[in-house]
């Protein structure tokens, strides 16, 4: 797993290395592992042509630095200083010895030319969008032809939030030192931050309170069957979805519980007739889940609906003492009577988006993290709220921020598909919130397989499962979700 840290945090654990090392030793140390990445990312350095947007303090240090050790390998390098009288006096003098010019935000800042464009003018401390001059150097740099890269965090990103409140520089590479920071894979940060490389400085850091699995850490929870196994054995997963009005919902929430390798789906809703069509393994009860038989967790909500039958529906799984996955339409009754939740002593999972999640009383607002923490303290369950970055969180604190996805994820029933497939991980004995991340991170997969061919359909995510879980096992033990190299 992936630690993701806050601005506090790191800052914590440099205080300690600065303390035991030389002075400069660190910045030192930042300096040249972005040098390092850059250099990669030129492929050749003699005669290209860089600008460094240097602020106040350390990070337009770090960005000082780092032009002058490409200064001495043969790049024209210009610091385009954003506050002179405060800019980092030993990377500039490094900077000038090494050859580079020194500008102001009205002087030849050579961004019409610029092959790589490093942006140190704020760093993790940073707070609310770039003041002018900042956010106009930043607007010109972004029509321009360089390459954005942004060092420890883009300029204008909240480091902890992933908030974006005003103008931000919009990296294509981020080079992020010492601890990968919450800001840069969630909220609109993740938009912001490009590809993420982190640098190791010699950190000692504490445990992480906010994790992105790995795709080797999602194959070592979703195992292989033995060979003593039977269909018991593997995990029965019970759904109730789809009704007259959305029998789709059935379909693909089944659909996608069958694939992510259950023994056995069980299914108990109103929309029989096209589960029995469509997936012929299931087995199919014309009646209400108490006579489905043995489960070991429920799906229920997408497609369900909110009348009178469903809601009683939805109170008989609730009430069971089985893992239960609640989603849509059980979600906004769920949101009326929040108590059917918070009574449960086995397992839950909510699966909101940002919309239902505002049923349950609050906005979302801009930290993500935090908000999936409240509202899984409050009812007492494993809150995934879906995003570009889905954010899972357990009542305990824990959570996680899902790597992986694509934006043809935002079209009908790919929500009915995450259900399914979730819940056939919780009815193998996962812990819910690892459950809940898995799922997150397994469905994200799907979508970008998926997409390889064009635009998809939920559909293609049901179909896309199998490769998709063989592709996670064959995995980097190191590999991001989409977060970093």
């Amino acid at each position: 797993m992936i630690g993701l840290y806050t601005a506090a945090e790191v800052r914590a654990a440099e205080e300690l290395l600065l303390a035991a090392t030389p002075e400069g030793t660190l910045m030192q140390r930042a300096a040249t592992g972005l040098a390092t990445v850059c250099l990669g990312l030129l492929g050749r350095v003699h005669g290209t042509r860089v600008t460094v947007l240097a602020g106040a303090g350390n990070n337009g240090g770090d960005a000082l630095f780092a032009g002058a050790h490409l200064a001495r390998r043969g790049a024209r390098v210009t610091a385009v200083l954003l506050d002179p009288e405060r800019a980092h006096a030993a990377g500039l003098a490094a900077l000038r010895t090494a050859g580079g010019w020194v500008t102001g935000p009205d002087g030849p800042t050579g961004l019409e030319r610029a092959d790589l464009v490093l942006d140190g003018i704020v760093g993790i401390g940073g707070r609310g969008g770039l003041r002018p001059p900042a956010a106009a150097v930043v607007e010109r740099a972004a029509t321009g032809p360089g390459l954005m890269v942004a060092v420890d965090v883009p300029s204008g990103v909240d480091a902890d939030t992933g908030a974006v409140p005003g103008a931000a520089f919009p990296a294509q590479h981020t080079v992020t030192f010492g601890a990968l920071k919450t800001g840069l894979v969630v909220g609109e940060g993740r938009g912001y931050a490009g590809r993420v490389h982190l640098v190791d400085i010699g950190l000692a850091l504490p445990p992480a309170g906010v994790h992105q699995l790995t795709d080797a850490d999602v194959a070592a929870r979703v195992r292989p069957p033995h060979p003593g196994d039977d269909k018991y054995t593997q995990g029965v997963v019970g759904v109730v979805a789809g009704s007259s009005t959305y029998p789709g919902a059935a379909v693909l929430c089944t659909g996608a519980a069958l694939r992510a390798r259950p023994g056995l789906v069980r299914y108990a809703g109103t929309a029989a007739a096209g589960v029995r069509a469509a997936w012929p393994e299931t087995i199919v009860t014309d009646g209400r889940p108490s006579d489905a038989g043995r489960v070991q967790a429920w799906v229920v909500g997408p497609g369900m609906g909110t009348d009178d039958d469903a809601r009683s529906v939805l109170a008989e799984v609730l009430a069971t003492d089985l893992p239960v996955l609640v989603d849509a339409d059980a979600l906004t009754m769920a949101a009326q009577q929040p108590d059917l939740v918070r009574r449960r002593e086995a397992p839950t999972v909510l699966t909101p988006h940002d919309r239902e999640y505002a049923r349950f009383g609050a906005e979302v607002g801009e930290d993500r993290v935090g908000a999936a923490r409240r509202l899984a303290a409050d009812l007492g369950a494993v809150v995934l709220l879906k995003g570009d970055a889905t954010v899972v969180a357990a009542p305990d604190g824990a959570a996680y921020v899902n790597g992986t996805g694509t934006p043809w994820l935002a079209t009908a029933g790919t929500g009915d598909v995450l259900s399914g497939l979730t819940g056939a991980l919780l009815a193998t004995g996962l812990p819910a919130v690892e459950a809940a991340a898995a799922g997150a991170h397994v469905h994200g997969r799907a979508g970008q397989l998926a997409a390889e061919e064009g635009p998809l359909i939920a559909s293609d995510l049901v179909r896309c499962l199998p490769a998709t879980l063989a592709r996670l096992r064959r995995a980097p033990a190191d590999r991001l979700g989409d977060s970093g190299v």
